[in-house]
Formats: C-alpha cells, sequence, structure tokens
C-alpha cells in the first residue's frame, strides 16, 4: 500500500473492492496542510488505478472528519506564503495558483470513475466541508456538524460545492451566516444521504459501500460521468474559478487582514471565537485603525497550539 504523512489509504480488511482513505492527523483534528490535498490526489489515483477497487471511503482518525485549514499553521503564525502574504501589496495570481492546485487537488474524490463516499463523525467544517462535499454520497452521524463558518470573514469555499449539492436558498443561508448544520439537518435539507447514529455509521457507511462494490466499474464511472457532466454544464468550473479568486480576497481584504492580524496577536482561538460568536467583524476603516494597532504590538506573531483547524 502507498505510504503519505497526512493520510492512509488501503483496502477494506473484509472486501478489497472497497478503498478506505483515512484522514490521519488527528492530533490536528486532521486540519488540512500543504501536504494533505495533494496527497488526497495521490491516494484517490492509487484507488483510481487498481482494478480491484469499486468504491472509496473517506473518513477522518480521532475525534472528526476535518476540521479545515490549520489556523495555527496559516493564521497565527507570521510566513510569508503565497497565500498569507506579508510582502505588499499582494499578489492574486500566486494566491490563486497555490489555492486552485489545492482545489484541484481535493476534487479528484470528485473526478475519480470510482464513487466516492464521505463517512462523517465529529466535524466536517470549512475545508473540511470542501473534502466531503467533493465525495459522491456522504453520510453523517446524527451528531455530526458541517459548515463553513469562514464566510463570515477570511473564507470563501473554493470547490463552490453547496449551491450544487444543495441548491441556492439554503447555500445562500449558509454563506450569509457562517452556521453549521447537524446530521440530522443535513439530511433533511438534502445535503447528506443518510443521517444514522454515531454508533451506526460504520456500518451505515459499509452498507452503502458493499452495495456498490457490486456494480461493475464500468457501469459506476459512465453513471457518475453522466452527473458530473449535468454539474459542469451547470457552470461548476466557471464557479470554481471565481470562488478561488474571491477565497484570496477574502483573505487580503482590510477584514480579512484584520483578522489574520488579531490571530497573530491573540491566537487563532481567539480569532475563531470573534468571529463565530455573532459579534459584529471589524470592517472598512475601523479594520484598518486596528490593524495599524495590532501590527505596532512587536513580536506577537504567535506560537502554534494544538487543537483542530477551522479556516
Amino acid at each position: 500500500m502507498p505510504r503519505y504523512e497526512t493520510l492512509q489509504i488501503r483496502h477494506d480488511e473484509h472486501n478489497p473492492r472497497i478503498a478506505r482513505l483515512l484522514l490521519d492527523r488527528p492530533e490536528r483534528l486532521n486540519a488540512i496542510d500543504e501536504r494533505m490535498p495533494g496527497e488526497i490526489r495521490a491516494a484517490v489515483d492509487w484507488a483510481a488505478a487498481d482494478d480491484q477497487v469499486h468504491v472509496i471511503v473517506v473518513e477522518g482518525a480521532g475525534k472528526g472528519f476535518c476540521g479545515g485549514y490549520d489556523l495555527a499553521q496559516y493564521a497565527q503564525a507570521v510566513v510569508d506564503h503565497p497565500c498569507q502574504q506579508e510582502r505588499q501589496p499582494w499578489d492574486p495570481l500566486a494566491d490563486y495558483a497555490v489555492m486552485r492546485r489545492w482545489t484541484d487537488d481535493i476534487m479528484a474524490l470528485w473526478r475519480s470513475p470510482k464513487p466516492t463516499i464521505a463517512k462523517v463523525h465529529g466535524a466536517a467544517v470549512a475545508g473540511g466541508s470542501d473534502i466531503a462535499l467533493a465525495c459522491d454520497l456522504l453520510l453523517m452521524a446524527e451528531d455530526a456538524r458541517i459548515g463553513y463558518m469562514p464566510t463570515r470573514v477570511w473564507g470563501c469555499p473554493t470547490t463552490a460545492m453547496w449551491t450544487y449539492r444543495l441548491g441556492p436558498t439554503r447555500a445562500k443561508q449558509l454563506m450569509f451566516t457562517g452556521d453549521v448544520i447537524d446530521g440530522r439537518t443535513a439530511a433533511a435539507w438534502g445535503l447528506a444521504n443518510e443521517a444514522v447514529p454515531a454508533a451506526g455509521l460504520e456500518a451505515a457507511a459499509r452498507r452503502l459501500a458493499e452495495r456498490i462494490a457490486g456494480v461493475p466499474r464500468a457501469q459506476l464511472a459512465m453513471h457518475k460521468m453522466v452527473v458530473n457532466q449535468v454539474m459542469q454544464s451547470m457552470g461548476l468550473e466557471h464557479s470554481q474559478t471565481l470562488a478561488t479568486l474571491f477565497d484570496g480576497i477574502t483573505r487580503h481584504s482590510p477584514e480579512g487582514l484584520w483578522f489574520r492580524r488579531y490571530a497573530q496577536a491573540e491566537g487563532f482561538k481567539a480569532a475563531v471565537q470573534w468571529r463565530d460568536s455573532g459579534r459584529a467583524i471589524p470592517e472598512g476603516d475601523e479594520a484598518r485603525a486596528l490593524i495599524r494597532e495590532l501590527e505596532a504590538r512587536a513580536g506577537h506573531g504567535g506560537t502554534d497550539a494544538a487543537g483542530g483547524g477551522g479556516a
């Protein structure tokens, strides 16, 4: 089996027609770092090339599915990353190039000729929801949570899958609020295929995967191609281009830069608490004034803290 740093992939021990892709950074709630998107693509390519595999189950180690991009790395740290440039002015094309590559890597789950099932327990939030919604099918524990909180500030879902999976009205509700919904609500809204008690999630995923695994690979690939083509015809690729550009803008607007400076000064947990509390987020000239104050604090780069992602 191939070996990766942020995930594992293997044949299911009971049925080699099922591949199990495990996001494996449990100490960080499986938060996304620079390695994970490319390793997701590589793992999906391995499964696609394996004639034994008919279906891929994607799951998370530890307490949850995926807590998003690692804010200790991307928001709190003082680094001159292409997506978090300390240089001025910001280079939007350098930002776009990196984020588009990561988006395309995650979308390997969608492009794969083998059906993909996201098996979500705990949280699939922020960038973690991108991974879950790039899968063809979504199974959730009833108490699991899914959403994209950074739509409040410092983020735009680059895969743009919310509208295609949920419809415009519900997608707008979640994008305007940054609210997170549980598995029961996700199933009621048609986002999740099924929500089950947490203790029954593995059995439900196995039941569905076994049912799919009995279908010839070519049949699965053709049906997936037809449905994906409908989404392409609706403009999915164009939506992702705009969303990925906007994601960079949200991180370098006055509001986005305030969020990062606050995270660097006070820690990402404090920044996330402000963002998600419903407290008004500084904007425009107020944000600019606060940025100047925060930048005047010498040495407030922060240190990495144990915990999840969230962007």
